[in-house]
């Protein structure tokens, strides 16, 4: 996800995106942990998509 993209986007819309990130970063760690996910930089990718969305609601 680029910034340009989420700098785009609604204050609703981006805690909508915020939310679901969550749910799918959740999801990821579970399935880390039980051994389930083959694409590990998966969780590295969410988290950063996580960052610059928190970074683009402070900065609003």
């Amino acid at each position: 996800m680029k910034i340009k993209d989420i700098r785009a986007m609604g204050k609703d819309d981006l805690k909508a995106k915020l939310q679901d990130l969550k749910e799918e970063h959740f999801n990821l760690r579970f399935q880390h942990g039980v051994g389930q996910l083959e694409k590990t930089s998966m969780l590295k990718s969410v988290r950063r998509d996580i960052a610059k969305v928190e970074t683009v609601i402070r900065e609003n």
